[in-house]
């Protein structure tokens, strides 16, 4: 039996997350009580076909804070049934979510009279930390359309049989902010800038003359070198520590250029080493929100 834990908070798309589980095959229950969790297991135990079955829950801050306090303690209790349960955190930068509360006009479930939208959504963050210290998967939602976060679970969990379809490589710009869901971060920027080559301005990494100007060079050698060495040396510790999924985040200045060049070449380096990657450019696509 498989486990998944939805869990992230108001707002983040964990709706969304739990129906593209639902089309993958998953059986799922929205907001069931924490402590509950062993009972769901337990009622299909004694199904034939308990190897094969696949249940998603979607747990959210309308659970007691004491049952949530208390996650830790529910999974020791299954892991005596050899069930291990694997949590998916959704999060987004607390101004996104703010805006997505003010455009649905939807009440916080924290929010009251004593408690501003604000307060609750930051109140909200410390309630589900037993929950979110155990992800397995943290996604950042803050830039995702619908679309974008169902196809980034389904490419996670359609195709689970190799751990290498679960290694992430996104480019990002700093000047968007640092992705929450990055398990590890480098940073190019002090590599030479084609934004300020007239001719190259409007290009991004993906195109021949950028990586042109870039490859050769010795500091842009050296930086791919070292994160290539580096991550080729200890995914596979991270890996073999019940690190499920891991995205590796490579930032520059906006987002197009050195990012996206650093990305496409490391993600080609690495195929041969780990096998096939995900890579997403972050900037480059710029959605609207969920």
């Amino acid at each position: 039996m498989k486990l998944v834990i939805v869990s992230g908070r108001s707002g983040s798309g964990k709706t969304t997350a739990l129906h593209q589980l639902e089309d993958l095959g998953y059986y799922c229950v929205d907001n069931l009580p924490v402590a509950l969790i062993p009972d769901l297991v337990a009622n299909f135990e004694d199904d034939q076909n308990n190897g094969s079955m696949r249940i998603a829950v979607g747990i959210d801050a309308r659970n007691r804070s004491q049952d949530l306090a208390r996650y830790s303690e529910i999974c020791r209790r299954l892991a005596v049934i050899n069930i291990q349960p694997q949590v998916v955190y959704l999060d987004a930068r607390e101004d996104v979510l703010l805006a997505r509360f003010s455009s649905t006009r939807r009440r916080h479930p924290l929010s009251s009279d004593a408690r501003s939208l604000e307060e609750a959504i930051a109140y909200e963050r410390v309630l589900l930390d037993p929950l979110a210290s155990h992800a397995a998967l943290q996604l950042d939602t803050t830039t995702l359309s619908v679309h974008d976060l169902r196809e980034s679970l389904r490419r996670r969990f359609a195709d689970a049989s190799t751990m290498q379809n679960n290694i992430l490589l996104t480019s990002f710009g700093f000047k968007h902010g640092v992705p929450l869901d990055a398990d590890l971060v480098f940073d190019v920027r002090c590599l030479p800038n084609p934004h300020w080559e007239m001719t190259l301005r409007h290009l991004t990494g993906l195109d021949l003359p950028v990586a042109k100007y870039l490859q050769g060079k010795p500091i842009v050698d050296g930086m791919f070198n070292d994160i290539f060495a580096f991550i080729n040396k200890w995914l596979p510790e991270l890996q073999a520590n019940d690190r499920s999924y891991v995205t590796v985040a490579i930032g520059c200045t906006g987002g197009q250029h050195r990012s996206v060049y650093m990305v496409e070449r490391l993600a080609q380096a690495l195929t041969a080493t780990l096998g096939k990657l995900q890579v997403r450019h972050r900037e480059l696509h710029r959605p609207g929100p969920l």
